[in-house]
């Protein structure tokens, strides 16, 4: 049985994950939270050479916390590690978090993109993140926006608008697995100036628009870039419903580094500070560890690379964009 999409093609096909999306438009940015019905165990891999983020040293396998409450991505460089501040406030008066003693301590890691230098109002007179995230987890649910949306509002790529996708994938053994991405990535997911995707042999249906591999590779020395900028990072989380430990989590979200690198040409730079998270609710048991480990592996890379191609071909053009939306090239 081949395998395919969830109902949805999001990462909420998951059982027991919900998304919700927060965002500034006059900022142009914004903030994204995955949140779990109950605590899921989680992992986590770095990539890139300039990453952001916070409390991830707890995810090793060797840190006493072995599940989070939830996981946040967002815009605004160092600023947006106050977004999972906001998610962690708004779960602790709820009544969720790590119990010690009589307080609640929820567990948030988070990381987050450079988009500064999207064209937005940065001239805040508070940082708006805490509170974008407080209004992301009070949006979660099954559905969510894609493209221009959340953390995604304001990212970039190296030639077209970048944004915020997902994908699922149904296995034959019936475990699910997800991918949510930000897009705002040194190189390109399109292939020169055209409008075919680097993921395009990953594609399933038309989910990206079914224009099929680009006609030749053009492969010069050294690909677009909008290196100059410096306003970068690709960051994203994988899913599944499997019962994963915290090592088999690290080793997904590695695994899920393959599906960005298949999608975004150049990926892992220097300059982009490329993150993968990866979370397991627990619900289904593998049969068979090694074959369904690498079975959810290479489903992983393979949603990340349809959620990557899906952010840029999702995203909606805007007053003041600095970059064209994918939708406005010539097909």
């Amino acid at each position: 049985m081949r395998a395919l999409p969830g109902p949805r093609n999001l990462i909420t096909d998951v059982p027991g994950l919900m998304v919700g999306n927060a965002h500034d438009a006059a900022v142009r940015t914004g903030a994204t939270v995955l949140l779990g019905d109950a605590p899921f165990v989680a992992g986590v891999h770095v990539m890139g050479g300039a990453p952001g983020s916070r409390e991830t040293d707890l995810l090793a396998a060797d840190k006493t916390v072995s599940e989070v409450d939830a996981l946040v991505l967002s815009g605004g460089s160092a600023f947006g590690l106050d977004a999972p501040s906001g998610v962690a406030d708004a779960l602790r008066a709820a009544g969720r978090g790590f119990a010690v003693g009589d307080q609640r301590v929820p567990i948030v890691p988070g990381a987050i993109i450079f988009d500064l230098l999207n064209g937005g109002d940065k001239d805040w007179p508070e940082n708006p993140y805490k509170r974008l995230g407080a209004e992301a987890l009070a949006a979660v649910g099954a559905d969510f926006a894609l493209g221009s949306a959340g953390a995604g509002i304001g990212a970039t790529t190296a030639n077209l608008k970048g944004g915020l996708g997902s994908a699922s994938m149904v296995l034959e053994s019936g475990v699910t697995v997800g991918a949510l991405v930000v897009v705002n990535a040194l190189g390109a997911a399109t292939v020169a100036d055209g409008p075919h995707f680097w993921a395009a042999p990953f594609e399933i249906g038309d989910e990206f628009g079914g224009l099929g591999p680009a006609p030749a590779y053009p492969y010069p020395d050294l690909p677009k870039t909008k290196l100059s900028q410096h306003a970068n990072t690709t960051i994203g989380i994988v899913a599944t419903d499997a019962a994963l430990t915290k090592p088999q989590c690290t080793r997904l979200a590695t695994a899920a580094h393959d599906g960005l690198a298949r999608a975004l040409v150049p990926a892992h730079t220097p300059m982009d500070g490329d993150l993968i998270f990866a979370a397991a609710t627990g619900a289904r048991s593998l049969k068979n560890e090694v074959a369904d480990s690498l079975a959810i592996g290479h489903a992983a890379a393979t949603c990340m690379a349809r959620a990557i191609a899906r952010a840029v071909y999702l995203a909606a053009p805007a007053p003041g964009d600095t970059l064209p939306a994918w939708s406005s090239l010539s097909r």
